[in-house]
Protein backbone atom coordinates (compact mmCIF):
# COMPACT_ATOMS: atom_id res chain seq x y z
CA UNK A 1 0.00 0.00 0.00
CA UNK A 2 2.89 2.36 1.17
CA UNK A 3 4.61 1.57 -2.32
CA UNK A 4 1.39 2.45 -4.15
CA UNK A 5 1.31 5.62 -2.59
CA UNK A 6 4.85 6.68 -3.04
CA UNK A 7 3.65 6.15 -6.72
CA UNK A 8 0.88 8.02 -6.64
CA UNK A 9 3.09 11.12 -5.40
CA UNK A 10 4.89 10.89 -8.23
CA UNK A 11 3.17 10.58 -11.16
CA UNK A 12 1.09 13.53 -9.28
CA UNK A 13 4.05 15.84 -9.58
CA UNK A 14 4.94 14.22 -12.76
CA UNK A 15 1.54 15.25 -14.20
CA UNK A 16 2.07 19.00 -12.45
CA UNK A 17 5.44 19.21 -13.90
CA UNK A 18 3.77 18.38 -17.24
CA UNK A 19 1.07 21.02 -16.72
CA UNK A 20 3.67 23.47 -15.57
CA UNK A 21 5.47 23.69 -19.24
CA UNK A 22 2.12 23.55 -21.06
CA UNK A 23 1.19 26.58 -19.12
CA UNK A 24 4.36 28.51 -19.97
CA UNK A 25 4.33 27.24 -23.44
CA UNK A 26 0.49 28.73 -23.26
CA UNK A 27 1.69 31.99 -22.50
CA UNK A 28 4.92 32.40 -24.74
CA UNK A 29 2.33 31.83 -27.61
CA UNK A 30 1.29 34.86 -27.12
CA UNK A 31 4.57 36.34 -28.15
CA UNK A 32 4.15 36.49 -32.07
CA UNK A 33 5.94 38.55 -35.17
CA UNK A 34 3.33 40.11 -36.02
CA UNK A 35 2.85 42.05 -32.51
CA UNK A 36 6.69 42.64 -32.61
CA UNK A 37 6.36 43.61 -35.97
CA UNK A 38 3.18 46.23 -35.40
CA UNK A 39 5.18 47.85 -32.72
CA UNK A 40 8.65 48.24 -33.55
CA UNK A 41 7.41 49.58 -37.50
CA UNK A 42 5.69 52.61 -34.71
CA UNK A 43 9.36 52.71 -32.40
CA UNK A 44 11.70 52.74 -35.24
CA UNK A 45 9.53 55.23 -37.78
CA UNK A 46 11.30 58.03 -39.15
CA UNK A 47 8.91 59.70 -36.86
CA UNK A 48 10.55 58.79 -33.90
CA UNK A 49 14.12 60.56 -35.19
CA UNK A 50 16.34 58.12 -33.90
CA UNK A 51 15.17 58.38 -29.84
CA UNK A 52 18.43 60.31 -29.31
CA UNK A 53 18.68 60.85 -24.97
CA UNK A 54 17.03 63.75 -24.57
CA UNK A 55 15.63 64.41 -27.87
CA UNK A 56 11.86 64.51 -28.92
CA UNK A 57 12.02 60.99 -30.47
CA UNK A 58 13.32 59.40 -27.19
CA UNK A 59 10.34 61.07 -25.46
CA UNK A 60 7.72 60.24 -27.90
CA UNK A 61 9.24 56.75 -27.55
CA UNK A 62 9.15 56.81 -24.15
CA UNK A 63 4.90 58.06 -23.93
CA UNK A 64 4.69 55.13 -26.29
CA UNK A 65 6.07 52.79 -24.36
CA UNK A 66 4.47 54.04 -20.94
CA UNK A 67 0.52 53.95 -22.71
CA UNK A 68 1.44 50.29 -23.57
CA UNK A 69 2.02 49.54 -20.00
CA UNK A 70 -0.61 51.55 -18.95
CA UNK A 71 -2.91 49.62 -21.38
CA UNK A 72 -1.69 45.80 -20.17
CA UNK A 73 -2.44 46.76 -16.92
CA UNK A 74 0.72 47.15 -15.30
CA UNK A 75 1.52 48.62 -12.44
CA UNK A 76 3.52 52.39 -12.67
CA UNK A 77 6.11 52.03 -9.78
CA UNK A 78 7.43 55.65 -9.50
CA UNK A 79 4.61 57.40 -7.70
CA UNK A 80 1.85 55.64 -9.72
CA UNK A 81 3.66 56.96 -12.74
CA UNK A 82 5.79 54.39 -15.26
CA UNK A 83 8.38 56.91 -16.04
CA UNK A 84 11.68 57.57 -13.90
CA UNK A 85 12.65 60.94 -13.93
CA UNK A 86 16.78 60.64 -15.17
CA UNK A 87 18.88 63.77 -14.47
CA UNK A 88 21.48 63.99 -16.66
CA UNK A 89 24.11 66.54 -18.26
CA UNK A 90 25.51 67.55 -21.71
CA UNK A 91 28.98 68.67 -21.37
CA UNK A 92 30.19 71.49 -24.43
CA UNK A 93 33.21 72.15 -26.01
CA UNK A 94 35.30 72.83 -23.15
CA UNK A 95 36.63 76.14 -22.97
CA UNK A 96 40.70 75.38 -22.76
CA UNK A 97 43.48 77.89 -22.96
CA UNK A 98 47.86 76.81 -23.11
CA UNK A 99 50.37 78.77 -23.28
CA UNK A 100 54.00 78.79 -23.21
CA UNK A 101 56.58 81.91 -22.96
CA UNK A 102 56.10 82.36 -26.47
CA UNK A 103 53.03 83.06 -25.75
CA UNK A 104 49.04 81.24 -26.13
CA UNK A 105 49.20 77.75 -28.58
CA UNK A 106 45.98 77.27 -30.78
CA UNK A 107 43.56 74.73 -30.06
CA UNK A 108 43.27 71.93 -32.27
CA UNK A 109 46.32 72.97 -34.18
CA UNK A 110 49.04 73.11 -31.79
CA UNK A 111 47.41 71.09 -29.17
CA UNK A 112 44.55 69.23 -28.09
CA UNK A 113 42.45 68.95 -25.36
CA UNK A 114 40.07 65.48 -24.19
CA UNK A 115 38.66 65.14 -20.58
CA UNK A 116 36.19 66.15 -18.02
CA UNK A 117 38.60 67.77 -15.54
CA UNK A 118 39.03 71.62 -14.60
CA UNK A 119 41.71 73.74 -13.24
CA UNK A 120 40.64 76.41 -10.62
CA UNK A 121 41.29 79.71 -13.45
CA UNK A 122 44.46 79.94 -14.90
CA UNK A 123 47.09 77.45 -13.19
CA UNK A 124 50.77 78.14 -14.14
CA UNK A 125 53.24 75.40 -13.85
CA UNK A 126 56.81 74.40 -14.17
CA UNK A 127 57.31 72.41 -17.22
CA UNK A 128 59.88 69.62 -17.38
CA UNK A 129 60.83 67.46 -20.15
CA UNK A 130 61.11 63.75 -19.45
CA UNK A 131 61.99 62.29 -22.86
CA UNK A 132 60.13 59.00 -23.00
CA UNK A 133 59.47 58.57 -19.09
CA UNK A 134 61.57 55.89 -18.18
CA UNK A 135 62.81 54.94 -14.93
CA UNK A 136 66.03 55.68 -15.74
CA UNK A 137 64.99 59.62 -16.89
CA UNK A 138 62.79 59.74 -13.79
CA UNK A 139 65.57 59.14 -11.64
CA UNK A 140 66.40 61.98 -9.23
CA UNK A 141 63.66 63.96 -10.68
CA UNK A 142 60.50 65.76 -8.76
CA UNK A 143 57.70 66.15 -10.75
CA UNK A 144 54.94 66.41 -8.00
CA UNK A 145 52.60 69.50 -8.52
CA UNK A 146 54.29 70.07 -11.97
CA UNK A 147 53.42 69.95 -16.05
CA UNK A 148 55.61 67.47 -17.67
CA UNK A 149 56.03 66.85 -21.53
CA UNK A 150 56.40 63.32 -22.36
CA UNK A 151 57.38 61.41 -26.13
CA UNK A 152 55.41 58.54 -26.58
CA UNK A 153 56.12 56.08 -29.48
CA UNK A 154 54.74 55.95 -33.07
CA UNK A 155 50.86 54.78 -33.10
CA UNK A 156 51.24 54.14 -29.41
CA UNK A 157 48.03 54.14 -27.13
CA UNK A 158 46.67 57.44 -25.94
CA UNK A 159 45.03 55.42 -23.39
CA UNK A 160 45.90 53.99 -20.25
CA UNK A 161 49.49 54.84 -21.44
CA UNK A 162 51.87 53.34 -19.32
CA UNK A 163 54.40 56.39 -19.11
CA UNK A 164 51.36 58.40 -18.87
CA UNK A 165 50.17 56.80 -15.94
CA UNK A 166 52.97 56.22 -14.58
CA UNK A 167 53.89 59.94 -14.09
CA UNK A 168 49.95 60.73 -12.82
CA UNK A 169 51.14 58.56 -10.28
CA UNK A 170 54.15 60.07 -9.41
CA UNK A 171 52.09 63.61 -8.68
CA UNK A 172 52.83 65.41 -12.39
CA UNK A 173 49.71 67.83 -12.37
CA UNK A 174 49.39 68.15 -16.14
CA UNK A 175 50.91 65.66 -18.82
CA UNK A 176 51.16 67.03 -22.51
CA UNK A 177 51.88 63.87 -24.25
CA UNK A 178 54.14 64.48 -27.74
CA UNK A 179 53.43 62.58 -30.88
CA UNK A 180 56.12 61.26 -32.91
CA UNK A 181 55.24 62.98 -35.80
CA UNK A 182 53.46 65.99 -36.78
CA UNK A 183 51.17 64.06 -39.06
CA UNK A 184 50.15 62.05 -36.14
CA UNK A 185 48.86 64.34 -33.73
CA UNK A 186 46.82 66.53 -36.80
CA UNK A 187 45.20 63.09 -37.44
CA UNK A 188 44.48 62.75 -33.61
CA UNK A 189 43.53 66.27 -33.49
CA UNK A 190 40.94 65.87 -35.97
CA UNK A 191 39.36 62.37 -34.48
CA UNK A 192 39.21 64.47 -30.42
CA UNK A 193 37.67 67.56 -32.54
CA UNK A 194 34.95 65.60 -34.12
CA UNK A 195 34.37 64.03 -30.24
CA UNK A 196 34.54 67.53 -28.78
CA UNK A 197 31.23 68.36 -27.28
CA UNK A 198 28.20 66.39 -27.06
CA UNK A 199 29.07 64.23 -24.08
CA UNK A 200 26.37 62.99 -22.15
CA UNK A 201 26.98 62.21 -18.42
CA UNK A 202 25.60 61.73 -14.45
CA UNK A 203 26.88 64.51 -13.18
CA UNK A 204 28.13 68.29 -13.82
CA UNK A 205 30.85 68.01 -11.15
CA UNK A 206 34.58 68.02 -13.36
CA UNK A 207 36.68 64.74 -12.79
CA UNK A 208 39.58 65.08 -10.58
CA UNK A 209 41.90 64.03 -13.51
CA UNK A 210 42.52 66.98 -15.94
CA UNK A 211 42.21 64.71 -18.58
CA UNK A 212 44.62 63.95 -21.70
CA UNK A 213 46.65 67.10 -23.49
CA UNK A 214 48.32 65.84 -26.83
CA UNK A 215 50.90 68.30 -28.97
CA UNK A 216 52.59 67.90 -31.68
CA UNK A 217 56.93 67.85 -32.03
CA UNK A 218 56.92 71.43 -33.13
CA UNK A 219 54.59 72.30 -30.40
CA UNK A 220 57.64 70.83 -27.67
CA UNK A 221 59.87 72.50 -29.45
CA UNK A 222 58.52 75.53 -29.53
CA UNK A 223 57.53 75.17 -25.92
CA UNK A 224 61.49 74.73 -24.55
CA UNK A 225 62.39 77.23 -27.20
CA UNK A 226 64.32 74.62 -28.81
CA UNK A 227 63.56 72.04 -31.71
CA UNK A 228 62.07 68.83 -31.83
CA UNK A 229 65.12 66.65 -33.29
CA UNK A 230 67.60 68.23 -30.59
CA UNK A 231 64.62 66.93 -27.85
CA UNK A 232 64.92 63.68 -29.18
CA UNK A 233 68.48 63.84 -29.48
CA UNK A 234 68.33 64.89 -25.84
CA UNK A 235 66.36 61.46 -25.35
CA UNK A 236 69.15 59.59 -27.71
CA UNK A 237 72.38 61.08 -25.45
CA UNK A 238 70.51 60.23 -22.65
CA UNK A 239 70.36 64.13 -21.81
CA UNK A 240 67.21 64.71 -20.60
CA UNK A 241 67.79 66.17 -17.52
CA UNK A 242 70.44 68.65 -19.29
CA UNK A 243 66.51 70.18 -21.02
CA UNK A 244 66.08 73.67 -19.27
CA UNK A 245 62.64 73.79 -17.55
CA UNK A 246 60.06 76.00 -19.25
CA UNK A 247 57.04 77.22 -17.68
CA UNK A 248 53.40 76.24 -18.68
CA UNK A 249 49.92 78.44 -18.47
CA UNK A 250 46.58 75.87 -18.59
CA UNK A 251 42.83 76.93 -18.22
CA UNK A 252 40.46 74.29 -18.71
CA UNK A 253 36.85 75.38 -17.69
CA UNK A 254 33.99 72.80 -18.46
CA UNK A 255 30.26 73.71 -19.61
CA UNK A 256 27.33 71.66 -18.76
CA UNK A 257 23.64 71.91 -19.75
CA UNK A 258 21.25 69.73 -17.82
CA UNK A 259 19.58 67.65 -20.29
CA UNK A 260 15.79 65.63 -19.12
CA UNK A 261 15.19 62.08 -20.02
CA UNK A 262 13.45 58.82 -18.52
CA UNK A 263 13.67 55.46 -17.86
CA UNK A 264 9.95 53.41 -18.69
CA UNK A 265 9.03 51.14 -15.81
CA UNK A 266 6.05 48.62 -15.88
CA UNK A 267 5.74 46.16 -12.50
CA UNK A 268 4.53 43.16 -12.20
CA UNK A 269 3.53 41.96 -8.39
CA UNK A 270 3.75 38.35 -7.87
CA UNK A 271 2.40 35.93 -5.73
CA UNK A 272 4.03 34.24 -2.52
CA UNK A 273 7.62 35.74 -3.17
CA UNK A 274 6.09 39.16 -4.46
CA UNK A 275 9.39 40.73 -2.18
CA UNK A 276 12.34 39.26 -4.37
CA UNK A 277 12.31 40.87 -7.67
CA UNK A 278 12.94 39.78 -11.47
CA UNK A 279 14.20 42.38 -13.56
CA UNK A 280 13.86 42.68 -17.56
CA UNK A 281 15.78 45.09 -19.31
CA UNK A 282 16.43 46.17 -22.76
CA UNK A 283 17.64 49.74 -23.63
CA UNK A 284 14.73 51.96 -25.81
CA UNK A 285 17.24 55.17 -27.09
CA UNK A 286 19.43 55.04 -30.36
CA UNK A 287 21.90 57.41 -31.85
CA UNK A 288 19.54 59.80 -33.21
CA UNK A 289 20.02 62.35 -36.79
CA UNK A 290 23.45 62.28 -38.17
CA UNK A 291 23.52 64.94 -40.56
CA UNK A 292 27.08 63.79 -41.87
CA UNK A 293 25.43 60.52 -43.21
CA UNK A 294 26.19 59.68 -46.91
CA UNK A 295 23.01 59.42 -48.87
CA UNK A 296 19.55 61.24 -48.23
CA UNK A 297 18.89 58.92 -45.20
CA UNK A 298 19.75 60.80 -41.75
CA UNK A 299 18.25 59.37 -39.40
CA UNK A 300 19.52 56.11 -37.64
CA UNK A 301 16.16 54.15 -36.81
CA UNK A 302 18.17 51.89 -34.49
CA UNK A 303 15.18 48.64 -35.61
CA UNK A 304 17.48 46.15 -34.22
CA UNK A 305 19.73 48.47 -32.11
CA UNK A 306 17.53 48.05 -29.30
CA UNK A 307 13.94 48.66 -30.59
CA UNK A 308 14.36 44.84 -31.47
CA UNK A 309 14.98 44.53 -27.73
CA UNK A 310 12.55 46.97 -26.17
CA UNK A 311 9.34 45.52 -28.54
CA UNK A 312 10.71 41.88 -26.97
CA UNK A 313 10.21 43.15 -23.13
CA UNK A 314 6.74 44.36 -23.76
CA UNK A 315 5.61 41.44 -25.59
CA UNK A 316 7.21 39.15 -22.61
CA UNK A 317 5.60 41.63 -20.46
CA UNK A 318 2.22 41.31 -22.44
CA UNK A 319 2.82 36.98 -21.81
CA UNK A 320 3.26 37.60 -18.06
CA UNK A 321 -0.16 40.27 -17.47
CA UNK A 322 -2.59 37.51 -19.64
CA UNK A 323 -1.03 34.77 -17.37
CA UNK A 324 -1.72 36.66 -14.07
CA UNK A 325 -4.72 37.77 -15.56
CA UNK A 326 -6.05 33.74 -15.04
CA UNK A 327 -4.86 33.21 -11.77
CA UNK A 328 -1.15 31.91 -13.31
CA UNK A 329 0.40 34.71 -12.11
CA UNK A 330 4.64 34.68 -11.31
CA UNK A 331 5.20 33.73 -7.97
CA UNK A 332 8.46 36.67 -7.68
CA UNK A 333 7.36 40.41 -9.08
CA UNK A 334 8.73 40.83 -12.38
CA UNK A 335 9.88 44.87 -13.27
CA UNK A 336 9.68 45.44 -16.89
CA UNK A 337 12.38 48.46 -17.42
CA UNK A 338 13.20 50.66 -20.95
CA UNK A 339 15.75 52.34 -19.89
CA UNK A 340 17.43 55.39 -21.76
CA UNK A 341 21.02 56.67 -22.66
CA UNK A 342 22.63 53.30 -23.03
CA UNK A 343 24.27 55.12 -26.42
CA UNK A 344 26.01 57.63 -24.18
CA UNK A 345 27.30 55.28 -21.29
CA UNK A 346 24.93 52.66 -19.69
CA UNK A 347 23.20 56.17 -18.02
CA UNK A 348 19.63 54.96 -17.75
CA UNK A 349 20.78 51.65 -16.05
CA UNK A 350 23.37 53.30 -13.82
CA UNK A 351 20.85 55.85 -12.91
CA UNK A 352 18.68 53.04 -11.77
CA UNK A 353 21.11 51.60 -9.74
CA UNK A 354 22.23 54.13 -7.79
CA UNK A 355 18.15 55.10 -7.11
CA UNK A 356 16.75 52.04 -7.43
CA UNK A 357 12.51 51.90 -7.08
CA UNK A 358 13.11 48.75 -5.54
CA UNK A 359 15.98 47.71 -3.34
CA UNK A 360 18.81 46.00 -5.22
CA UNK A 361 18.99 43.36 -2.65
CA UNK A 362 15.66 42.23 -3.65
CA UNK A 363 16.82 42.18 -6.91
CA UNK A 364 17.64 38.45 -7.88
CA UNK A 365 18.44 38.57 -11.63
CA UNK A 366 18.92 40.59 -14.85
CA UNK A 367 18.22 39.34 -17.87
CA UNK A 368 18.85 41.80 -20.67
CA UNK A 369 18.01 42.12 -24.60
CA UNK A 370 20.18 44.17 -26.36
CA UNK A 371 20.00 43.83 -30.22
CA UNK A 372 17.81 40.02 -30.96
CA UNK A 373 16.53 41.26 -34.70
CA UNK A 374 18.94 39.99 -36.87
CA UNK A 375 21.87 37.57 -37.70
CA UNK A 376 25.33 38.97 -37.85
CA UNK A 377 27.70 37.65 -40.34
CA UNK A 378 29.08 34.82 -38.33
CA UNK A 379 25.83 33.05 -38.93
CA UNK A 380 24.02 33.95 -42.02
CA UNK A 381 23.52 30.17 -42.69
CA UNK A 382 23.00 28.85 -39.08
CA UNK A 383 20.53 27.32 -37.30
CA UNK A 384 18.77 29.99 -34.97
CA UNK A 385 21.33 31.10 -32.63
CA UNK A 386 21.66 33.94 -29.93
CA UNK A 387 24.95 34.94 -28.50
CA UNK A 388 24.64 34.26 -24.21
CA UNK A 389 27.28 36.40 -22.04
CA UNK A 390 27.00 36.86 -18.61
CA UNK A 391 24.92 33.64 -17.28
CA UNK A 392 27.98 32.11 -15.55
CA UNK A 393 30.14 34.71 -14.77
CA UNK A 394 27.87 35.58 -11.17
CA UNK A 395 25.68 32.23 -10.79
CA UNK A 396 26.53 28.78 -11.85
CA UNK A 397 22.94 28.11 -10.56
CA UNK A 398 21.43 30.70 -13.27
CA UNK A 399 23.57 28.84 -16.18
CA UNK A 400 22.61 25.99 -15.46
CA UNK A 401 18.40 26.94 -15.54
CA UNK A 402 19.43 29.18 -18.82
CA UNK A 403 20.62 25.96 -20.69
CA UNK A 404 17.84 23.75 -19.15
CA UNK A 405 14.98 25.91 -20.36
CA UNK A 406 16.01 26.55 -23.61
CA UNK A 407 16.84 22.78 -24.08
CA UNK A 408 13.64 22.24 -22.84
CA UNK A 409 11.58 24.65 -25.04
CA UNK A 410 13.64 26.84 -27.64
CA UNK A 411 16.26 24.65 -28.53
CA UNK A 412 18.74 27.97 -30.02
CA UNK A 413 22.12 27.65 -30.35
CA UNK A 414 23.67 29.38 -27.52
CA UNK A 415 26.86 31.01 -28.87
CA UNK A 416 28.91 31.88 -25.82
CA UNK A 417 31.90 33.30 -27.74
CA UNK A 418 31.34 36.99 -26.35
CA UNK A 419 31.35 35.33 -23.07
CA UNK A 420 35.12 35.00 -23.11
CA UNK A 421 36.38 37.20 -20.63
CA UNK A 422 39.40 37.76 -22.81
CA UNK A 423 37.68 38.51 -25.65
CA UNK A 424 38.83 42.01 -27.58
CA UNK A 425 35.58 43.25 -27.90
CA UNK A 426 34.72 43.20 -23.90
CA UNK A 427 30.91 43.07 -24.87
CA UNK A 428 29.75 41.73 -21.07
CA UNK A 429 31.06 45.51 -20.00
CA UNK A 430 28.73 47.14 -22.74
CA UNK A 431 25.45 46.51 -21.99
CA UNK A 432 22.70 47.53 -19.16
CA UNK A 433 23.22 44.67 -17.70
CA UNK A 434 26.66 45.54 -15.93
CA UNK A 435 25.41 48.07 -13.87
CA UNK A 436 23.01 45.07 -12.04
CA UNK A 437 26.26 42.67 -12.52
CA UNK A 438 29.03 45.38 -10.71
CA UNK A 439 26.40 45.05 -7.57
CA UNK A 440 26.98 41.15 -7.93
CA UNK A 441 23.42 40.47 -9.37
CA UNK A 442 23.68 37.73 -11.67
CA UNK A 443 22.47 38.67 -15.55
CA UNK A 444 21.95 36.43 -18.38
CA UNK A 445 22.62 39.41 -21.44
CA UNK A 446 21.16 38.18 -25.08
CA UNK A 447 22.54 39.64 -28.23
CA UNK A 448 22.44 38.84 -31.96
CA UNK A 449 26.10 39.92 -32.68
CA UNK A 450 27.52 42.63 -34.82
CA UNK A 451 26.12 43.54 -38.66
CA UNK A 452 26.84 45.96 -41.33
CA UNK A 453 24.11 48.19 -40.26
CA UNK A 454 25.12 48.46 -36.88
CA UNK A 455 24.74 52.57 -35.80
CA UNK A 456 24.10 53.30 -39.36
CA UNK A 457 21.14 54.72 -41.51
CA UNK A 458 20.74 51.48 -42.41
CA UNK A 459 19.33 49.62 -39.34
CA UNK A 460 15.60 49.54 -40.71
CA UNK A 461 12.34 47.33 -39.67
CA UNK A 462 12.78 45.95 -43.21
CA UNK A 463 16.26 43.96 -42.06
CA UNK A 464 14.49 42.56 -39.06
CA UNK A 465 14.21 38.60 -38.97
CA UNK A 466 10.92 38.52 -37.18
CA UNK A 467 10.33 34.78 -36.64
CA UNK A 468 14.11 34.65 -34.98
CA UNK A 469 13.47 37.30 -33.17
CA UNK A 470 10.23 35.98 -31.72
CA UNK A 471 11.84 32.76 -31.09
CA UNK A 472 14.77 34.55 -29.04
CA UNK A 473 12.18 36.78 -27.28
CA UNK A 474 10.47 33.58 -26.61
CA UNK A 475 13.77 32.09 -24.78
CA UNK A 476 13.76 34.81 -22.90
CA UNK A 477 10.04 34.67 -21.15
CA UNK A 478 10.90 31.08 -20.47
CA UNK A 479 13.63 31.85 -18.93
CA UNK A 480 11.64 34.51 -16.82
CA UNK A 481 9.37 32.10 -16.18
CA UNK A 482 11.25 29.51 -14.48
CA UNK A 483 13.37 31.85 -12.13
CA UNK A 484 9.85 33.47 -11.46
CA UNK A 485 8.36 30.50 -10.35
CA UNK A 486 10.98 28.14 -9.02
CA UNK A 487 11.03 27.47 -5.25
CA UNK A 488 14.89 29.01 -4.54
CA UNK A 489 15.65 31.95 -5.62
CA UNK A 490 18.67 32.18 -7.83
CA UNK A 491 22.00 31.88 -5.97
CA UNK A 492 24.75 34.30 -6.55
CA UNK A 493 28.21 32.65 -6.51
CA UNK A 494 30.29 34.04 -3.49
CA UNK A 495 33.02 35.92 -4.75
Amino acid sequence: MKKQFLSFLLLLSGLAALAQDQVATQYAGLITSQDLKANLSILASDALEGRETGKRGQKMAAAFISAYFEDLGLAGPVNGGYQQPVELFTMEAPAVTLAGQSGALELHKEFSYYGSGQTNGTENFTLLFVGKGTDEELTGLDVKGKAVAVFLDANASMRRNPAITKLREKGASVVLAINDADSEFSELSAMILSYTGGQVSLSNKPSANLGSLFISPATAGKLFKTTPDKLKKAIADKKVAKVKPATLSVSVKQNYSPLKSSNVLGYLEGTDKKDELLVITAHYDHIGIDENAKGDDKINNGADDDGSGTVSVMQIAKAFVEAKKNGKGPRRSILFMLVTGEEKGLLGSDYYTQHPIFPLENTVVNLNIDMVGRRDPQHKDSAPYVYVIGSDRLSADLHSLSETTNNTYTKLLFDYTYNAESHPERIYYRSDHWNFAKNNIPIIFYFDGVHEDYHQPSDEVEKIEFDLMAQRAKCVFHTAWEIANREGRIKADKK
